[in-house]
Parts: structure tokens; C-alpha cells; sequence
């Protein structure tokens, strides 16, 4: 349980670290010293009263509004500075950051720890691991960039109308230091607070739904999973095809073919649990025919094993 233990103090650390900005209970303001030049690693809102730190997905809607207005000279130093980040993060740690770093993560492993119905939701052909496909593509990435207002800037599609790290960070806890802002509440803000009590109801039922099914960060991370320094390597000699591993999996992957797919979160449960070891943690930017990707999960070793013995 050691692995169990170390990553939940490093969760609460990396949340307390980014959200560690205690003047706006004295002020009533956001942060907005040097450090918000920077963005955090996981999901966490730039407006929450405590956040040092920016926002990846804000950031990146905030180049897509303004292309048509500010001088690409400009723009341009932003731009390579948040594609230099996200290669940086992806490369070296991939979704290490879900499930180490983001504070929106912890939450909903803390939430499923909640006695409460429990099921997993799959539409059919697993349809649901493409919703994050189209909210990063259309509302972070194009409408942005393509609905322009008449000052010229567009609009956060993403922040203002699906982030429930946003709502709940930065809409609630700044009602509640600034109570004023009730008079100013719309249906905007009714819906986010519809969505995010849903997504929050479907955390408490599946664990980490909202990573699995609608986080586009995620998505990016997970995209350079394949290439990034950590990845998790499969023995098939030492597998007993217990199938503990995937009994432990937040993320319901089939081991050991997704160990290292988009989805692997690199929480490190199934290398925790496997007790013979066959699991291991290796450390290269090399890509190579990976040991790991094989076309069956584990049930097929221990079958296999049984055919032979009789």
C-alpha cells in the first residue's frame, strides 16, 4: 500500500501548492502576481480565488480568441511558450499529471470514496471515450478562434460553458468571499451549476468519470502517453492472469494492452498490486515496439496456462 499512501500526499501537496494563494481572504481579489505567467499542471481554474497558477485549456482558448486581433509578433511568444509547456509535461510525465498533480482528480477519487451507488457508464462501440475528442477540438480549439464578438475577441467556450473545476473553483468560492455577485448570477451560470452537480453525481457512481469521459487535457497528456519518459512495461512470463490489476484500475483498462493507451492514468494501482510483479515502471523518451501491446488482457494468460497444465 506504500504507492497508495505516497500519491494521495502528493495529490493534496500538488493541490495545496497551486491553490496556495491565502490573500483573497483579506482582499477579496484573485492573484495575479508573476506566477499566473505560468501554467499549472493539472485542471485548475485561473480565477479561483487561491490559484497561483494559470490554466493549460484556459491559456490555449485565450490564443484562440485572439488571433484575429493581437499581432502575431506577440501572440506568437505566447503560443510557443504554451506549446513548449505542454510538449515539456506530455513528454516527461504524460497523464502522471491526472493522476498525480490535478486537483480536479483528486476530488473525484475522494468523491467515489462516498458509500453511494456504483456502476460504470458505457455507450455502445465505448462512444463515450470520444466526448473529450470533440470538446477539445470544437470548444477548445475552434469555436474560440471562430465565433468572434464585436470587440473582437471570442469567447472561453470551454471556461464559461463545461469546466467544472472552473464552476466550482472560481463561480462558488467567489460567491461566497464576494456575496454581491448573487445579484449577477444568469443561466449561464445556472447551467454550469446543473452540469457540474451532474458530473459530480456520475464522479460519486464511477470513478474519475469526468477524466475518462470529458477532460481534454487529459486528452493531451495522454496523447504522448506511448512517449513520455514513465511508462508501464508488461512481463508475460511473470503474469499469472489474477487479474487484480484490473480489478484496481480507476480508469477500467484492459492490461496489458491499454497499459500505456490515452486512458493510463500512471496512477501505478496495478504495479501496487501485482503480486508477482509483473508490471514494471520504466524511464525512456525512446519509442519502441512496446512488450505491453498485446492484443489480449490478462484472463487470456491464465487461460492459456490452464489449457497447457491439462
Amino acid at each position: 500500500m506504500k504507492i497508495f499512501r505516497i500519491r494521495r500526499f502528493i495529490q493534496v501537496l500538488a493541490t495545496l501548492f497551486q491553490n496556495g494563494y491565502t490573500g483573497f481572504l483579506s482582499t477579496g481579489n484573485l492573484y495575479t502576481g508573476a506566477l499566473k505567467r505560468f501554467c499549472a499542471p493539472g485542471l485548475n481554474c485561473y480565477s479561483c480565488p487561491a490559484a497561483l497558477f494559470s490554466c493549460p485549456l484556459g491559456s490555449i482558448q485565450q490564443i484562440m480568441i485572439s488571433v484575429k486581433l493581437l499581432p502575431w509578433s506577440y501572440l506568437g511568444k505566447v503560443f510557443l511558450y504554451l506549446l513548449g509547456y505542454l510538449l515539456l509535461m506530455s513528454l516527461f510525465l504524460g497523464r502522471f499529471i491526472c493522476g498525480w498533480l490535478c486537483p480536479f482528480g483528486l476530488l473525484q477519487e475522494l468523491l467515489y470514496k462516498i458509500p453511494f451507488y456504483k456502476r460504470n457508464f458505457n455507450l455502445p462501440y465505448r462512444a463515450q471515450r470520444y466526448l473529450k475528442h470533440l470538446l477539445l477540438i470544437f470548444f477548445v480549439l475552434l469555436f474560440p478562434a471562430l465565433f468572434i464578438k464585436e470587440i473582437g475577441y471570442g469567447i472561453l467556450w470551454f471556461c464559461k460553458y463545461v469546466c467544472p473545476a472552473g464552476t466550482l473553483e472560481a463561480g462558488y468560492l467567489n460567491l461566497l468571499i464576494q456575496p454581491a455577485l448573487v445579484q449577477k448570477i444568469g443561466l449561464v451560470f445556472a447551467w454550469k451549476s446543473l452540469l457540474l452537480i451532474l458530473i459530480l453525481m456520475f464522479c460519486l457512481m464511477e470513478m474519475r468519470f469526468f477524466c475518462k469521459n470529458l477532460c481534454p487535457l487529459g486528452l493531451i497528456y495522454g496523447i504522448f502517453n506511448k512517449f513520455s519518459l514513465f511508462r508501464l512495461s508488461w512481463i508475460k512470463n511473470q503474469c499469472t492472469g489474477c487479474t487484480i490489476c484490473e480489478k484496481v484500475c480507476p480508469m477500467q483498462l484492459t492490461i496489458p494492452k491499454e497499459l500505456n493507451s490515452v486512458e493510463c492514468i500512471r496512477c501505478l494501482n496495478c504495479l501496487e498490486v501485482c503480486p508477482t510483479k509483473a508490471i514494471h515502471l520504466e524511464k525512456s523518451l525512446q519509442f519502441l515496439p512496446e512488450r505491453h501491446q498485446i492484443d489480449f488482457a490478462v484472463e487470456g494468460v491464465r487461460d492459456a496456462k490452464r489449457r497447457k497444465s491439462l
